[in-house]
C-alpha cells in the first residue's frame, strides 16, 4: 500500500516506519522539514503541519492510508481528520493512549489516583481525540491503545489484543514500541477494527 506516516520520527512512528518497510510498503514521511525526513528505498519525505489543514490535505492526496503518529498536545482531531477527508484517503489509523482504557467498568486509568501527573494533559487531549472519532462516520479510523507501560523494547510478534479495557499481565500492563508496530500494521493489512478502539498488551 502507500501510506502517508504523520510523525515518521517520533518513538512510535520510527517503529511503525521499519515495520512498514520491512512488509513492503511505500510511505511518505509527513514532517514540518523534509530535510529531516527518514529516507529509503519505499520511504519519500512529504510536507506537513498537522494544524495546516488545506497544506497536509495536500500531501495526502493519492494515498491509500494515513496514519498519524503525533502528540495530542501537538495537535486537533478536527484538522487532522478534515484534511485526510478533504484528501479524499478513507483509511486513517491512530497512535492512541491508554489513559482512556477502563479498568474496572466505568473507571478510565486517567481517573485512578496513581495515574502520573505528568502524563495527565497529554492522555486528557487523547481521550478526547477518541470521542471525536467516535462521532465520525464517514471516514474508516481506527485508534490503538498501548498498554500502560510503552517502551522501547523487541519485536517479538506475541500479544494480546483486546478492546475497551486496560490489558494486564502478572507482570503489569506492558508492551513495546515494537510490538504495537505490528499490530497497527496488521490492522492496516487486515483491517478488524473499523471506527473502533482496540488495544494491545502481554
Amino acid at each position: 500500500m502507500k501510506v502517508a506516516l504523520i510523525g515518521a520520527t517520533g518513538q512510535v512512528g520510527s517503529r511503525l516506519l521499519s515495520e512498514l518497510t520491512r512488509r513492503g510498503h511505500t510511505i511518505t514521511a509527513i514532517v514540518r522539514d523534509p530535510a529531516k525526513a527518514p529516507r529509503g528505498p519505499l520511504v519519500v519525505a512529504g510536507r506537513g503541519d498537522v494544524n495546516d489543514k488545506a497544506g497536509l490535505a495536500a500531501s495526502l492526496r493519492g494515498h491509500d492510508a494515513v496514519i498519524s503518529s503525533v502528540r495530542f498536545l501537538d495537535s486537533d482531531p478536527a484538522a487532522l481528520v478534515g484534511a485526510v477527508r478533504a484528501a479524499g484517503v478513507k483509511r486513517y489509523l491512530v497512535v492512541g493512549g491508554a489513559g482512556s482504557l477502563e479498568v474496572a467498568p466505568g473507571v478510565t486509568l486517567l481517573s485512578t489516583p496513581q495515574f502520573p501527573a505528568a502524563y495527565k494533559q497529554e492522555a486528557t487531549r487523547g481521550a478526547e481525540f477518541l470521542a471525536y472519532l467516535r462521532r465520525v462516520g464517514d471516514v474508516d479510523w481506527t485508534f490503538l491503545s498501548p498498554s500502560a507501560l510503552f517502551f522501547a523494547g523487541e519485536r517479538t510478534g506475541k500479544f494480546r489484543l483486546g478492546k475497551d479495557q486496560l490489558l494486564t499481565n502478572e507482570n503489569g500492563s506492558s508492551i513495546s514500541f515494537e510490538d504495537f508496530a505490528v499490530a497497527l500494521v496488521d490492522e492496516l493489512e487486515r483491517p478488524a477494527h473499523v471506527r473502533e478502539r482496540f488495544t494491545v498488551g502481554y
